[in-house]
């Protein structure tokens, strides 16, 4: 099994081990195990099926991710996506006033067009067209972004209803006060370089949870799967040609293809995964696991899958090849039958390995050319509008368009590729349909 391993996924290359690669697999499930229980609770608030859905939720993840791991060989994991579950809820459903069906039934055709668009190469090159510098601050970006949304779910940092935008929680008891333990637990952990300290770090925080009370301790640890059957193939198909379906696909499909490749680029970027040429390895298998998994997944009953930006947290832990995406979709496997025992890990936990993850992917910053505005100035609003717009999307587009722009002002519109010209043009026209 050893060589067997070692070979398919070239362990020894890529300087790693079957220990390493498992212990990051753990660690991306950790840090993004909350999609369990956030998804569902999302998509609920339409009338569908809790526990179907935390089915449905796990179900996805585990196709995308082992295609990810095994056809794609990439360290990166799939669920359904935050931001495009709250889409298909608020703004489909409930905003739009269209049925749950109407909505998984945009998620499908959203699937069958990105595998035609990926067996094409069509989401490859728009990837590719993404200028190097650029390519280097979405990681930057993304890193920031995900160390706010530790800080976020570890309720250090509030969005107050008045007043200022942000605020500090209160940090001397409860969920802030535990991640803030456990920050210190695992930045000394690191800094002891210990194996598996983003792991490790989120088991001890959750023990030192049970006597605050905040960590909940089950009343059992198995739990049988609950059925799919109410949301399985649940597709409402009389209203494809209508309006409300194209402006549901399109931003799907946008936010989809632009959260996806941010993830991809950014994490492969810290990775130090990029070609020579600045491109993602693989490409094209990635981004059809993406796609095979957001067609599956509406088949099971759930929203848009994506690729989690979460998966830096396992490449920080030293995952380099597909089978950290295989033990993590292992992870999602033991989940079902397991929940109880996964679902106690409460948020304070592992937010102090999103928080610390945001710093692991700062690196890409010394290798951006500042010195050239017309360079500096598209990297940093890429790496700013991220966390700001609270999207990876957004992000690209204001670091795009503004490299378009001032290249073009500045008399160096020669320096700027067709395909990227094409890119900042899409994302123009996004904002106006």
């Amino acid at each position: 099994m050893h060589n067997l391993l070692n070979s398919y996924f070239k362990l020894e290359e890529n300087k790693t081990s079957i220990k390493t690669e498992i212990l990051a697999g753990i660690t991306t499930f950790m840090t993004m195990a909350y999609i369990l229980i956030v998804n569902p609770a999302i998509l609920s608030e339409t009338g569908m099926n809790f526990n179907s859905v935390f089915t449905a939720t796990a179900l996805a993840a585990i196709v995308s991710t082992l295609l990810m791991g095994i056809y794609a060989k990439l360290p990166f994991a799939q669920a359904p996506g935050m931001g495009l579950n709250a889409f298909f809820a608020y703004t489909i459903v409930i905003g739009m006033g269209h049925t749950w069906q109407f909505a998984l039934t945009a998620a499908f055709l959203e699937g069958i067009i990105f595998i035609l668009l990926s067996a094409f190469n069509i989401r490859e090159a728009i990837m590719n067209s993404i200028p190097n510098n650029i390519k280097k601050s979405i990681s930057v970006g993304i890193g920031i972004f995900i160390a706010f949304i530790g800080l976020e779910n570890a309720q250090i940092v509030l969005h107050p209803k008045s007043g200022t935008i942000l605020s500090l929680g209160n940090i001397t008891n409860g969920i802030a006060l535990l991640a803030i333990i456990g920050l210190i637990i695992t930045g000394v952990l690191l800094a002891k370089n210990v194996n598996g300290a983003l792991l490790l770090g989120i088991i001890l925080t959750t023990l030192i949870g049970i006597p605050m009370g905040i960590t909940k301790l089950p009343n059992s640890i198995f739990s049988a799967p609950p059925s799919i059957s109410p949301i399985f193939l649940k597709f409402q198909w009389n209203d494809i040609l209508s309006k409300d379906m194209f402006i549901a696909l399109f931003t799907l499909l946008f936010m989809d293809m632009f959260d996806t490749v941010g993830a991809l680029v950014g994490v492969s970027t810290k990775a130090g995964m990029l070609d020579e040429n600045g491109n993602v390895p693989r490409a094209k298998q990635a981004l059809l696991s993406d796609a095979i998994g957001t067609t599956l997944g509406a088949c099971f009953g759930t929203s848009t899958v994506a690729t989690f930006v979460e998966s830096a947290s396992g490449v920080a832990a030293g995952g380099k090849t597909g089978l950290t995406a295989v033990s993590t979709a292992i992870m999602f496997i033991l989940a079902l039958f397991l929940s109880p025992l996964f679902l106690m890990i409460p948020s304070a936990a592992t937010a102090p390995s999103l928080i610390l993850v945001g710093l692991f992917m700062l690196s890409p910053i010394q290798e951006i050319d500042l010195s050239d505005f017309t360079e500096a100035i598209p990297a940093f609003l890429t790496i700013i509008m991220m966390p700001l717009a609270y999207n990876i999307s957004d992000g690209i587009i204001f670091g795009v368009v503004s490299y378009v722009l001032l290249k073009l002002l500045t008399n160096r519109g020669k320096e700027v590729s067709i395909a990227t010209y094409i890119l900042a043009v899409l994302f123009i026209l996004k904002f106006f349909i």
